[in-house]
């Protein structure tokens, strides 16, 4: 039996929408261990091990709210299509690897900081991925939109 085009197509498609997870996914991997990397070289934060401050658990709060943001951007911009469904579709499996974390740190020591940080991860993962997705559905119309004589 000879495959069509029209056989070919959603196979072509499930590998774009897995492709575009793992790259967003990917980035914010890179992106979130890059910070850390620098914080801890340049001794804003202390070496690799210790106790952070409050603040400090915080800054890295920030930056990892803008992190998934980008990386479920990227999603949504290299999405075959459902740009939105593909951002929360890497947000589900942020959920589940930072509920991952906060189940492996539980009842570890300080070094691992407060409680509220990693439960904090799990609750942005969600309205992160909603925003990224959202930008890159608004610039996906936007770069469609027929351009005004």
């Amino acid at each position: 039996m000879a495959t069509t085009v029209n056989d070919a197509r959603p196979s072509r498609r499930l590998g774009r929408s897995i492709g575009a997870v793992f790259a967003g996914l990917l980035a914010i991997v890179i992106l979130d261990n890059g910070f850390d990397f620098i914080l801890h070289s340049s001794g804003i934060y202390p070496p690799f091990g210790q106790t952070m401050a409050d603040g400090l658990f915080l800054l890295a709060l920030a930056y990892r709210t803008l992190d998934g943001i980008l990386g479920c951007y990227i999603v949504g911009r290299l999405a075959p299509r459902r740009p939105i469904a593909h951002a929360l579709t890497l947000g589900g499996i942020g959920v589940v690897l930072s509920s991952l974390g906060v189940l492996a740190t539980l009842g570890d020591g300080p070094e691992f900081g407060p409680i509220w940080y990693p439960l904090s991860l799990v609750a942005i993962a969600l309205p992160c991925a909603w925003v990224g997705g959202r930008i890159a559905t608004t610039q996906r119309h936007e770069s469609a939109a027929p351009i005004p004589a």
